[in-house]
């Protein structure tokens, strides 16, 4: 015990907390993974040739980012299933939550860097007899993605501390477990605490990652 907190009392209650770390790090990957493909299409889909698909894009991401992820998050879990006629479970929504949110600023993101290309690289690809789909594969896409990991890394992060909000829907992640923790141990500071060391734990080592990956792609 230190001053009046007891924080050797924590231990007793890590199992419980890995398994908030479980289901932490089980929605944020699954979210992110089809975030990502989600953002990479409606990112494309953005700067499309045609104003139906455009359109689209334009609505999906402007809806998401829009609305607070709490909002979703209660409408997605409470409300979708009156609408499609089946429950959602609490893991489920808390993924369809994340990659729906996430995948809205990442197509920012892949709209953005493709963007940012300079146009005589579309037209270098043209020159060597390359259609529209091949010179964005192998000319536009690998530089633009380079372009693309320090934002996505920013966004990665926000929504892996974005997964704390789900506690709202049931989802027991980290902060869920140490809520129900701290309302019977009377321990709030010491387990807070603790989820936070496990969110830093987390996102410091995402933040290495993406660093080096950032250094390999340069060289």
């Amino acid at each position: 015990m230190i001053g009046r907190f007891n924080w050797a009392g924590v231990i007793d209650f890590l199992p419980q907390l890995m398994t908030g770390l479980y289901y932490t790090l089980l929605i944020s990957i699954v979210g992110l993974v089809i975030g990502f493909i989600l953002g990479g299409i409606f990112g494309l889909g953005r700067i499309a040739q045609s104003k139906v698909i455009s359109s689209i894009s334009v609505v999906y991401i402007e809806i998401i980012r829009g609305t607070p992820v709490l909002v979703q998050a209660i409408w997605i879990y409470y409300a979708l299933p009156l609408i499609i006629g089946t429950e959602l479970g609490s893991v489920t929504a808390g993924i369809i939550v994340i990659a729906l949110n996430s995948g809205a600023y990442i197509a920012e993101i892949v709209r953005g860097a493709v963007q940012s290309i300079d146009k005589g690289q579309m037209e270098a690809g043209r020159s060597l007899g390359l259609n529209h789909g091949q010179t964005m594969r192998y000319i536009i896409w690998p530089q633009a993605f380079k372009r693309m990991i320090p934002p996505l890394g920013n966004q990665f992060i926000i929504s892996i501390k974005d997964t704390s909000l789900l506690s709202v829907i049931l989802v027991p992640e980290l902060i869920f477990q140490g809520r129900l923790i701290a309302a019977n141990h009377f321990n709030a500071v010491e387990i807070y605490t603790t989820v936070a060391v496990f969110y830093l734990a987390i996102t410091l080592t995402l933040s290495f990652v993406l660093q080096r990956m950032e250094r390999r792609l340069e060289t």
